[in-house]
Parts: structure tokens; C-alpha cells; sequence
């Protein structure tokens, strides 16, 4: 959406005039005589009966995110676009006051360095917190009840100006952080009778390119096969939108195979609400089905008619709201629903269908329930930043900082009194945040993280016993809406390396940024003693960053994206949807790339060394009808277990530390070309002290282990799989699947274009 670092201060300025929400009046106003206020009726009678009242003007008023409500009927205004994409943030439904209650909420890291933690209990009680602290807002009138956060389009091209938003690159990863992040938002797995704010999945679907090469995502074209949307484009969606069962999802700019995503039935009724049961299982009250609302990116619908050029503006409308997507966040519906209304392409029931869709969603919220009967509207500002909260920030920092090397210069020496800090980043606060900030209650930068773990800081290097040098990207270089043409890392910062290299004192790099650089250099250097991958790690991103660097806390995150080489972006165009290698194409990802990364997918070291045992390893051969039968009281078979393994992680150094265990498939089975391996579990084991050893269960479903055909089935082969622990398979074990192929999955095809 159009909301860039350039304009957030302003939404932030005058979003009070814009949103001070109110909660209607169900005791003594207009409507309290009205269904929709009856506690005892399901979410979709309810919102039916208020939806009637409505005139064919008002439906259309009510279409687009500055929703003026019914003031005929005591309904009041209500912006539904809010942000909380790592914390309540700047946005036109957010309104920070200038000073005292509720002027900042927690900001935690950005969620490319929460990726790397690779805990999903953690990335829950983020979720859970960040929710929390967005219904404590709401209750006093300054943000909404639904919130359009998570950002799940998978980080594929390591150009992406918003890849930072996302956890990463691997399809598998993705949908855990996803599941778990809006289960901590909304306050449950489909929680009853409330959600403590509604999620919104986006961008879907097929979105990962802001304005590269004269191609911009508002009319952008995103070419994809069946096979690839199903194994990487979608994963994260489904397990948003099916198995989380997230309230809200949003349509994107761009359009796939030719039909703009917020006009595309296929994508948004095939798919979203027929396969993936959007319509169903969440919010069933007397054999009645709520359809979750679909609400569109900023201005996508107004892009349908240009630059996408794919209808009349009328056309465009009528489309988006066919296709479904109930809520236009801009004013095209506004402006031209009531002629596509005229010219008969839209009926009065197309326009109730979409609001019922919208007020059924507060219902669920309880926006026209009695205050007492509702936990969430206890929330308040004593609610915000608690020391929990606080924690759980500096935590998710220190998880997400990944040692990509170390001669043994760190953890720094105790020796080690007098830091020399230089680079772009020594002064770092708001930067520390990334995009889609809010205002946080403090910002600790690297220079007052140092100074906090009791270093002298200079800027005289030759007086200094070591050399600190904090740089990288920042959101000059990538954003909304500016993509990268080169990885190299920017302007003279190479060169001013080169020059504290001369100073022969021991010299460590902390990179900052969402995109990977190449480290090639620094890398082979002998001279750099050390380098660390820091991301956006939020408002305590200072003290975590030199409490790693002192040896308080010790590293353990993982890359959640590859770093290529810097000639990758000559071999291989942004506009290039595939995966798979081909002759002019090296591949994408960990998955797929034959070139050979500078650091992988996956990639971290440690203070401290371990050695790894199978507890539970798997059987040497499984028959594919078994597992089948066995996985027939699952949901879906894609989600059906496959097995619980187990390995054991033994600390046999010096320092506590956590272990992020990852386990890896790969082998020849289905049809060639085959994936290099593919991330089928993981989890993270905490302060695994020296000597002591700790158990990593690692649960693998049948989905896991399968492949899509070019139909978009998934099936699972028969054939020899190798498993392996780490990118470095330290521990490895292999296994066969007998019998027949079965396919799991039966992926509606487009009967559009086929």
C-alpha cells in the first residue's frame, strides 16, 4: 500500500481527525432495537439485519476504508486501515498522541530479523502482545479492530525493496511464522466469541516487485506457473488463511497470468474461498457461514482500469466486487459503483453481500456488544509496552542476530575497555525500526548499547582496543516502493573497511538491513575478524547487538533469505517469476539456485560448538497407503503426520547458548527438475548450557515431503529421501517411500483459460 516513511508522520499528525472511533450505541440509540445488537444471534444474521437498513448510497459509501458509517442509523465512522506490522504503527487508523498515554507502543524487530529467529513461540507471544497493545488502542478511540499485517509474500529476489516486511524466502518457514503470529494477534485459533483484533494476509497473490527496470506492481504482470504458485507463491496463504483461520485478507497490485488479483475470481473464490475454506469452519453460527472480509491493497482497484488498462473504470469496479473483494481501500468503488449500478453490472445484493461481509467481522470483534461483557475493552494504556513486552523485544533482537563469521575475536576479550564505533549505523535509531514503524517508547542505538555494557566509546581508532564498524542498508536504499538494481554494499563503506583494516586492531562488522549484501569480500578477508548479520532489530537493537558482541548473550540466528553473489542480478530479471533453473535462468532460492550462494539459506555459527545424535530417527522404509489411511483423520492430508523425529543437541563448549535445529529433505523423486533440498522442520532449542544436552522434536506432515505436479497437485512419491541436520548435514539419515503415488491435494484449475 501508498504509505511510505515519507508520509507516515503526517497520517500520524492526522489520523485523530480521521479516525476517533466510537462504538455505537446499542442501549439507547437508533439501532438498539435492531438485530445487529441482539448478543444472542449469530455474527451473519446480525450483520444482515443492520446491512438492510441500508439504501443503495450508503452500501456504496460504505465500500471503501474511510467508511462514513450511517449517521441516520447512530452507525458510526470507521477507518478500517490500521498497521501493526511489528508493532501498532503510523497509519491512517493509528493516532499516536504527542505526548503521555498512548504516545508509542512496542517496536519490535522488523520481521526479516524475527525470521531468523526461527522460534515460533516466540513470533506468538509477539503477535499476542502486538494484539493486544492494538485493542488497548482501539478502546480509547485511537486505531482500529483489524489490522492489515502480516506481509507473507515469500522474499525470493534479494532485490525486493520490501523484503524486509517478510520472514524470508522458504515457503515451509513462512507458513509456521505466519500460523503462529496471527494466532498470537487474534487471541487464538479462531477464538469465540472474540478476536482481539482481526490479521490481514497479504499481499495476495504473487507480489515481490516495487518499480524495477520501468515495470512498477501497479500494473505489473507476474507470469506463474501453476506449479510454482502452489509450492512457493501460496504456501504461506494457505496456512494463513485455512489453517490459522485469519479474519481478513488483502488482494494485490499486481495481476497473475493476465487477470489483476483484486478482479480475479479464480484467485479470490477458486482458491481463497472455495479451497482454501475462507467461507467456512470459523465462523458457523445456526448452519450459517460467514464469508471473511477481502479487502484491497491501496488503490488496487482504481489499477485494475489503469495502468493495468483491463476494464472501464465502471468495468473495474464491478469486477473487483464480482470477484470479490469487499472493501476498496482508496475511492474508486466510491466513485464509480453508482454508475456500474446504473449500467445494471452490479445488483444491490452484490453491494449487501460485501458489507455483510464487513459489519459480520466487527460483530465477531464485538464492536456492538456491551463493554462489560468483554475482556478486550479492559485493555489500556497500563496495557502497552509492559515489561514483558519489553522483553519479548530485546529477545526477538538477540535471537535474530546471525554470526556469519568469527576468528575468535568474539565474544569481545574482557580485555577490551575502549571500542572505536564507525559507520552509518553508530548513531542508528529510527533505522533500527525498518518500514511500518510506530512511535517506540525508546531506541537504543549501537553507540548507547556500548556505552550501556560499560565500553568507552571513540572515534579515534588508533586509540581504541578494538574496531566496531555498523553499517549496511537502510531504508534509503530499499522500501515500499524502491527496489534495488545492485547487492553490493553501497557508496565508500567497503573502502572505509579496507582503511580500518590498516589499523591492525581487531576489527568487526555488524550489517544492518533487511536484503542481503555481498559479503564476498569480508568474507575472504582475514583481516575482518568477524561479521554479523544485525537486520532491523527495533527499539532495543543497540543493547542486543553489543550484548552479543560483549558475550552476555550468544548468537544462534539463522539466514532467513540466501546471499548471493553480486553478479546474480545480471543473470536473472525481478520480472522472472520462475523457480526452477533453465537455461537462461540460474534459479531461485535455497531451493532451486545452482550457483554457489556467498551464504546460505539457513546459515549461522555460534560461540560454542555441539554434537548431534538421532533420539528418534526415521524407519528405513514407509508404505505410501499407510501413511495415507493413517492421515485420514486429519483436517487435510497435506497437514496429516508423517513422523515425530528426534535428535539430541549437546553443548561440548564453553558458553551457554540456544541451537536452531533445521532439518532438510532432499532426494529424486517425482519429475525432474529435482530441488537442491527443501526445509521440512525446525525449532530452537534455549541456554543449552556447556555439558548439558537438549532434545529438538521435529514433526514432518506428509505435505512436507511432497511435490506439486504442473497442475498445482501435490503428491507424495515414492522413492529414496535423504534427511539432514543443518546446511552443513551434520547428522543425516536416509528412508524410502513404497508403493503408488498419492496425490494430497486437488487444486482447482482455472476454467478461465484452460
Amino acid at each position: 500500500m501508498r504509505l511510505s516513511k515519507h508520509v507516515a508522520l503526517v497520517y500520524a499528525l492526522v489520523a485523530g481527525s480521521v479516525t476517533g472511533y466510537v462504538f455505537p450505541d446499542c442501549e439507547g440509540g437508533p439501532l438498539a432495537s435492531n438485530a445487529i445488537c441482539n448478543t444472542a444471534l449469530d455474527p451473519i444474521t446480525r450483520a444482515t439485519s443492520l446491512v438492510k437498513l441500508f439504501t443503495v448510497p450508503e452500501l456504496i459509501n460504505n465500500t471503501v476504508n474511510r467508511s462514513p458509517g450511517v449517521p441516520r442509523l447512530g452507525l458510526p465512522a470507521y477507518q478500517w486501515w490500521s498497521e501493526a506490522l511489528h508493532g501498532v504503527a503510523n497509519s491512517p487508523g493509528v493516532n499516536f498522541s504527542t505526548s503521555g498515554e498512548f504516545s508509542y507502543a512496542t517496536s519490535f524487530p522488523q520481521p526479516i530479523s524475527m525470521g531468523a529467529t526461527f522460534d515460533d513461540e516466540l513470533i506468538k507471544s509477539v503477535g499476542g502482545i502486538v494484539g493486544m497493545e492494538g485493542r488497548a488502542f482501539n478502546n480509547y478511540g485511537r486505531a482500529g479492530l483489524d489490522f492489515w499485517t502480516p506481509n507473507i509474500n515469500p522474499f525470493k529476489d534479494p532485490r525486493w525493496g520490501r523484503g524486509q516486511e517478510t520472514p524470508g524466502e522458504d515457503p515451509y518457514h513462512l507458513s509456521q511464522y505466519v500460523y503462529n503470529l496471527v494466532v498470537g494477534l487474534q487471541g487464538g485459533l479462531d477464538p469465540k466469541p472474540y478476536y482481539q483484533v482481526v490479521s490481514t494476509c497479504k499481499h495476495f497473490a504473487g507480489y515481490d516487485l516495487e518499480d524495477w527496470d520501468g515495470t512498477v506492481r501497479y500494473g505489473f504482470n507476474a507470469v506463474i506457473t501453476s506449479q510454482d504458485l502452489v509450492e512457493y507463491y501460496l504456501p504461506s496463504f494457505q496456512s494463513c488463511y485455512r489453517d490459522a483461520k485469519v479474519g481478513a485478507a488483502m488482494c494485490s497490485y499486481n495481476a497473475i497470468n493476465g487477470v489483476p488479483s483484486c478482479a480475479d475470481p479464480y484467485l479470490l473464490q477458486d482458491i481463497l474461498r472455495d479451497f482454501y475454506g475462507f467461507a467456512q469452519d470459523r465462523w458457523v453460527y445456526s448452519k450459517l457461514l460467514y464469508l471473511c472480509i477481502v479487502t484491497s491493497d491501496c488503490d488496487a482497484v482504481q489499477n485494475i482500469y489503469s495502468p493495468h488498462n483491463y476494464a472501464t473504470p465502471q468495468q473495474a469496479v464491478a469486477d473487483a466486487l464480482k470477484a470479490g473483494t469487499d472493501l476498496d481501500c482508496g475511492s474508486f468503488y466510491g466513485e464509480w459503483l453508482p454508475i456500474a449500478y446504473k449500467e445494471s453490472l452490479i445488483t444491490e445484493t452484490d453491494l449487501r453481500t460485501a458489507l455483510v461481509h464487513q459489519y459480520a467481522s466487527l460483530v465477531r470483534l464485538g464492536y456492538f456488544d456491551p463493554e462489560e461483557r468483554q475482556p478486550y475493552r479492559t485493555y489500556n494504556w497500563s496495557s502497552v509496552n509492559i515489561p514483558i513486552a519489553r522483553q519479548l523485544a530485546y529477545r526477538a533482537a538477540v535471537e535474530g542476530i546471525v554470526l556469519l563469521k568469527n576468528d575468535g575475536t568474539l565474544p569481545l576479550s574482557s580485555s577490551i575497555k575502549n571500542i572505536a564505533l564507525i559507520g552509518p549505523w553508530a548513531n542508528a535509531t529510527t533505522q533500527m525500526q525498518g518500514n511500518y514503524f510506530g512511535v517506540a517508547p525508546y531506541l537504543t542505538s549501537p553507540v548507547m548499547g556500548a556505552m550501556d555494557d560499560g565500553y568507552n566509546v571513540t572515534y579515534l581508532q588508533r586509540k581504541a582496543d578494538a574496531v566496531i564498524y555498523a553499517g549496511g542498508i537502510d531504508l534509503t536504499v530499499e522500501d515500499e516502493a524502491l527496489d534495488r538494481y545492485s547487492i553490493t554494499w553501497p557508496g565508500n563503506q567497503l573502502d572505509l573497511i579496507a582503511e580500518l583494516e590498516m589499523i591492525g586492531k581487531p576489527l568487526v562488522v555488524v550489517q544492518f538491513g533487511g536484503g542481503q549484501l555481498d559479503d564476498s569480500i569480508l568474507k575472504g578477508n582475514a583481516s575482518v575478524n568477524a561479521l554479523v548479520w544485525a537486520g532491523y532489530p527495533g527499539q532495543s537493537g543497540g543493547k542486543a547487538v553489543f550484548d552479543t558482541l560483549s558475550g552476555k548473550v550468544a548468537p544462534a540466528g539463522r539466514l532467513p533469505i540466501t546471499q548471493y553473489p553480486a553478479s546474480y542480478v545480471n543473470e536473472i530479471p525481478m520480472t522472472n517469476m520462475n523457480l526452477r533453473p533453465n537455461l537462461t535462468s540460474p534459479g531461485r532460492t535455497y531451493i532451486w539456485y545452482t550457483g554457489m550462494p556467498v551464504y546460505e539459506f539457513g546459515y549461522g555459527e555460534h560461540y560454542t560448538t555441539f554434537c548431534y545424535k538421532w533420539v528418534r530417527a526415521p524407519a528405513t522404509s514407509y508404505s505410501i497407503q499407510a501413511l495415507i489411511d493413517g492421515g485420514k483423520y486429519a483436517a487435510y492430508l497435506d497437514v496429516a503426520p508423517f513422523a515425530t523425529l528426534a535428535v539430541s543437541v549437546t553443548n561440548t563448549g564453553n558458553r551457554t547458548s540456544d541451537y536452531v535445529s533445521l532439518l532438510f529433505a532432499s532426494g529424486m523423486y517425482g519429475d525432474a527438475p529435482y530441488p537442491n533440498k527443501l526445509l521440512v522442520s525446525y525449532t530452537r532449542s534455549h541456554g543449552i548450557m556447556p555439558g548439558t544436552t537438549a532434545t529438538a522434536e521435529l514433526p514432518i506432515t506428509l505435505g512436507n515431503l511432497a511435490r506439486a505436479d504442473t497442475d498445482g497437485n501435490f503428491w507424495l512419491y515414492p522413492g529414496t529421501y535423504e534427511l539432514a541436520l543443518d546446511t552443513s548435514g551434520v547428522l543425516t539419515s536416509k528412508f524410502k517411500l513404497t508403493g503408488s503415488a498419492a496425490r494430497l491435494t486437488s487444486f482447482p484449475q482455472n476454467t478461465m483459460t484452460s
